[in-house]
């Protein structure tokens, strides 16, 4: 009996000054990123104005293979994927598999825009949602078009028709658990074209992008400026304009690399007395821990499909978005333990959040609030 305790209070000590306990949740890392130069092949993309040899595929794989390298000579440990490196033609729905199948942090897809008018010009940043404008629905058209270039689309996409206003507006209602990352990564790109490359900047926007779709992680879809506008298409073409679109993005990348794994990471260190992180609940009911898995533009109902694997289901709005919670603990080690949960059900990208009432609060700030008492 005496051994026992002697083997505990070892146990204990070498757990307190190691500097690691077993009930650490694992250290997130982001380590793979899909880049998706946009078209290929027998599909050019916008041909522009035609004064070029080079059209959108062109431009847009040369832009992706300068971000790839900016990220790889950066960071070693960060693997860098394309899902074409040349001239070839690969399907929407084939894209976004290729990211789910290697599991990727990211997927940055790239393109050039066009438009009837020579007139319009900058820079847009696209993640999945509803198209808030007719100008965003015909962007979404022209980049899902694509498929009609695939054989059996009808039966390999469902029947989703790209020419179908109907079919658009439905497909664009979709929101999926990765909404409120693609708006951070998608933010982060327009600043950098705006400070780094000069770029107009025309917006982060919504649309229905059958390729945004299928992915199963954050994912933007990058309209790199108009081939259609004659000073805009010279920019496009040119090695230097090539290179400052590039780096924008890797800089929107390092940023939200830094910022997403400070917050998936952000913990208490946790000491031999207690090693779980035991509250007590009647002096800090006021503090929860959730496990936030959905934002969406519009509202979900707390039954739905979406969470019915799930309990303790929680709605709170906060910048004109809705945004979904599953579990509750007062207890942060618990909660961790809830959004290891949540992402083997699907959610990879699931993160604690806390709360002081019905108001959420900064982590950090939570932590400090509970070490006080």
């Amino acid at each position: 009996m005496h051994k026992r305790y002697f083997l505990i209070i070892v146990t204990l000590f070498l757990l307190c000054f190691s500097g690691s306990s077993p009930f650490e949740p694992p250290q997130y890392t982001l380590k793979t990123v899909v880049i998706d130069p946009g078209h290929g092949g027998r599909d050019p993309g916008n041909v522009g104005t035609g004064r070029y040899k080079n059209y959108e595929k062109d431009i847009v794989l040369a832009i992706s293979k300068k971000l790839g390298k900016y990220i790889q000579e950066n960071f070693d440990n960060v693997k860098v994927l394309y899902t074409r490196e040349n001239d070839m033609f690969v399907g929407l729905k084939e894209r976004a598999e290729f990211a789910n199948k290697n599991n990727a942090d990211i997927f940055i897809c790239v393109h050039a825009n066009s438009n009837k008018s020579s007139a319009p010009y900058g820079t847009n940043t696209f993640v999945m949602g509803l198209h808030k404008t007719k100008e965003n629905l015909e962007v979404a058209k022209r980049e899902n078009a694509t498929i009609l270039m695939e054989e059996d689309y009808k039966t390999k996409y469902e029947g989703y028709d790209p020419s179908s206003p109907e079919a658009n507006i439905i497909f664009s209602m979709y929101q999926d658990a990765y909404l409120e990352q693609s708006l951070e990564l998608a933010a982060k790109v327009q600043k950098e074209f705006k400070e780094r490359a000069k770029r107009r900047d025309r917006g982060v926007k919504q649309a229905g992008f059958l390729v945004l779709h299928q992915t199963a992680m954050p994912s933007i879809l990058v309209e790199t400026g108009f081939l259609t506008n004659k000073d805009e298409e010279k920019y496009l073409n040119s090695e230097n304009g090539q290179d400052l679109i590039a780096s924008a993005i890797y800089r929107a990348f390092k940023s939200y690399k830094i910022e997403i794994e400070a917050r998936m990471n952000a913990k208490v260190s946790l000491v031999a007395a207690p090693l779980v992180l035991q509250y007590d609940t009647s002096a800090n009911a006021s503090i929860l821990f959730r496990v936030q898995v959905v934002t969406s533009s519009s509202q979900i109902p707390l039954e739905s499909y979406k969470f019915e694997e799930f309990d303790d289901v929680y709605e709170y709005v906060a910048g004109g978005w809705y945004k979904y919670t599953v579990g509750k603990a007062d207890d942060l080690s618990i909660a961790y333990k809830i959004q290891a949960e949540v992402r083997d059900k699907g959610f990879a990208s699931a993160f604690v959040v806390a709360f002081k009432g019905e108001e959420r609060i900064p982590l950090s700030h939570a932590i400090k609030i509970l070490k006080k008492d």
